[in-house]
């Protein structure tokens, strides 16, 4: 199997793991969920995150090929495109993409001509697809209940499973954004705790409790012992009866409202208007 090299990289602003992927032999690589900075009470973006991770590429002499979300997130701007005017680079996404866009066009209400067919993506991925990084080899998972449009990438043991799974300590993903599904996480994640005990788990997000500092990395083995949502012996009727109550409690992300109109356009800002300036809008009273 080839060798892959991986550098994780932590937003403690919005608890956010990049993730360069690389292969050794070739110098090519893949950016999976890369940051892009904004302030919320000025509207401004700033490139803090993403020169960390810039810094790393240029070190290494690494040529991205690949920037891949893992869904349309809430919680953080997407800096794909940013990635993408630097390095020429693609950016792929679930194809279910199609059904969030049409999702929220009808709340955001965008400008006239936006396109619901995931064009705005290079690359729309479909359960099972495959795809190489160099000489890497990746397929890829289609892991709803989130979102519609999860992906999960899979490099040797090593899967980037995006949202679909926290730490054992934290447990699992809210459900209750527009299209989750609470059976439908529990499924796709049964899918990831099948895979062999030592596979390794790198994940978007961590909210590590006091005292224990952010980890990306768990393996099977210890998904399976600990979650305590969907440790071994939870089932299905169980985990949405706490995912459920528990969501209900939930307040919504503070970036929501920004993160998901930037995203669901591969991280680019709606089309300026007639004065120069981009505008991201408020829905009242709507959500």
């Amino acid at each position: 199997m080839t060798e892959v090299a991986i550098k994780t990289f932590f937003d403690p602003t919005t608890w956010t793991f990049t993730h360069v992927v690389h292969d050794p032999a070739t110098r090519k690589a893949a950016v999976i969920d890369p940051v892009w900075d904004y302030d919320p009470k000025s509207g401004r973006t700033a490139e803090r995150s993403l020169q960390s991770v810039i810094d790393y590429v240029t070190s290494q002499d690494l040529q991205p090929e690949w920037v891949l979300e893992t869904h349309v997130h809430a919680d953080h701007l997407s800096a794909g495109n940013l990635l993408r005017k630097r390095y020429g680079c693609k950016i792929g996404i679930g194809a279910t993409i199609r059904q969030v866009q049409e999702t929220f066009k009808k709340i955001f209400h965008p400008e006239e001509g936006f396109q619901t067919d995931g064009s705005q993506f290079d690359q729309t991925f479909a359960d099972g697809d495959t795809f190489s990084i160099g000489n890497l080899q990746v397929s890829v998972l289609h892991v709803p209940g989130h979102t519609p449009a999860d992906s999960a990438y899979v490099i040797g043991k090593h899967v980037f499973v995006g949202d679909t799974i926290f730490a054992p300590d934290v447990g699992t993903a809210r459900c209750d954004f527009p299209n989750g599904n609470a059976h439908t996480l529990y499924r796709s994640i049964q899918r990831l705790l099948s895979m062999p005990e030592d596979t390794v788990l790198h994940l978007c997000h961590d909210y590590p409790p006091e005292g224990r500092e952010a980890r990306a990395e768990w393996t099977v083995a210890e998904e399976r012992a600990g979650n305590i949502h969907v440790h071994n012996g939870v089932s299905e009727e169980e985990f949405v009866k706490m995912r459920t109550e528990r969501d209900a409690t939930l307040g919504m992300p503070v970036l929501i409202l920004p993160s998901v109109q930037v995203n669901m356009r591969a991280g680019a800002l709606p089309p300026a208007e007639a004065n120069g300036v981009s505008y991201l809008k408020i829905p009242v009273n709507l959500l």
